[in-house]
């Protein structure tokens, strides 16, 4: 499983259920890695996008109320819940695309991570885990500097080192 996140220079990822940013290259990145994929995210998450949904992926939704309604959409309880409907898929055919609740519960259960990487700090009120200091995370990619206007970013991609990799694989089977 892999999770996809634009983050500024404080991890951090939004503001009032909004994107900091919207980077056009990054948007297209996005698109690209997720189309035709599953994409799992929060309810929060889902009730930012401005059509609910994401066309042209399978749109898993987790969230503690039982009540939720999302069309369109998968709607799962639990971790549980989500692990099993999961087993159906391809783990490389997987994003986890948010928000800071779900980054942070389905961390250890990915091993790839895609990052922009944005040098500026927005005022955020919700945050991703900084890779950078997480001793089971290391940078394997970086692009070269990327420019929108005067915002300067970068593309990185963060790989699970094998050690951990395996620990987790062994846990949660």
């Amino acid at each position: 499983m892999k999770m996809i996140v634009s983050a500024d220079e404080n991890w951090g990822i939004g503001s009032n259920n909004q994107l900091l940013v919207r980077i056009p290259d990054d948007m297209r990145f996005f698109r690209e890695a997720t189309m035709g994929k599953v994409v799992v995210m929060g309810r929060k998450t889902r009730e930012s996008l401005p059509s609910g949904i994401l066309s042209g992926r399978e749109n898993l939704v987790l969230t503690h109320d039982r009540q939720y309604q999302a069309g369109g959409a998968v709607v799962l309880h639990s971790l549980e819940e989500l692990r099993d409907r999961l087993k159906q898929y391809d783990t490389d055919a997987v994003f986890v695309i948010g928000g800071e609740s779900i980054y942070r519960q389905l961390l250890c259960l990915c091993d790839t991570v895609y990052v922009t990487k944005i040098d500026f700090a927005y005022c955020a009120d919700t945050y991703f885990p900084n890779l950078d200091e997480l001793p089971e995370w290391e940078l394997v990619a970086e692009s070269e500097e990327q420019t929108y206007f005067d915002l300067i970013y970068f593309f990185r991609k963060y790989k699970k080192k094998q050690g951990y990799k395996a620990a987790w694989e062994a846990i949660i089977k």
